[in-house]
Formats: structure tokens, C-alpha cells, sequence
């Protein structure tokens, strides 16, 4: 059974950063294309950035595209979304999500998913 865990978030004052991590067990970590979607509320939950099993190609949303980064170390069962330049409109529920198929498939969508974390918590304020 594959578990992701995500931590990190926290309260932050815009413009500010949080680091996000999600570490994985119990599957073969450097075979999953990895995602971050984020759920506001009221809101869906929407893509915000997936990276691909090697960690050398990556896709942003738009909206967070030149503020948010992400890495992976598969040595540490490991995913990292730096989020830097905070806006209010940042504030959601970010979850960690796995992609146990082949290729990359519709990786906007949910579920194009397999495994997913509990979600952490990144408020920003004004």
C-alpha cells in the first residue's frame, strides 16, 4: 500500500515562502509521475504542477508558473514544491499526488492519479 505524507504548510504573509514535501512509502517511488494540486474553499481541486519520474521535466499551471518550483529526490522517496512570492489567492489545501501508470496521460486531471497524501494547509495572509 502506498502512503504519501505531505508537510510544510503553515501560515505565511504574502510575498513570503513555504517549502511543501511529500515523502512516499511502500512502492517504487521513481516509478510514479508525481503531482501537486491545491483545493480552496468552495473551490475543486486544481492542478497545479506535476514532474515526471526522473525529475528532469516539469509542468506548471499557469498561475504559479516562475514563483513555485518543484523537485524530487528519489534517493528520499521525496517530492519539494518551493513556493516563493505567496499570494492570498495561494491559500488552499495542497495535496501530494502518484501516477503508478505509464507516460504522463491527462496530468491536469485528478484522476490521472493513483495515490494521493492527506493534504497540508498553506494559508497566506494580507
Amino acid at each position: 500500500q502506498v502512503q504519501l505524507v505531505e508537510s510544510g504548510g503553515g501560515l505565511v504573509q504574502a510575498g513570503g515562502s513555504l517549502r511543501l514535501s511529500c515523502t512516499a512509502s511502500g512502492g517504487t517511488f521513481s516509478g510514479y509521475l508525481m503531482g501537486w494540486f491545491r483545493q480552496a474553499p468552495g473551490k475543486e481541486r486544481d492542478f497545479v504542477v506535476a514532474i515526471s519520474r526522473s525529475g528532469g521535466v516539469t509542468s506548471y499551471a499557469d498561475s504559479v508558473k516562475g514563483r513555485f518550483t518543484i523537485s524530487r529526490d528519489n534517493a528520499k522517496n521525496t517530492v519539494t514544491l518551493q513556493m516563493n512570492s505567496l499570494k492570498p489567492e495561494d491559500t488552499a489545501v495542497y495535496y501530494c499526488a502518484a501516477r503508478n501508470r505509464l507516460g504522463w496521460g491527462d496530468f491536469r486531471r485528478l484522476g490521472e492519479y493513483d495515490y494521493w497524501g492527506q493534504g497540508t494547509q498553506v494559508t497566506v495572509s494580507t
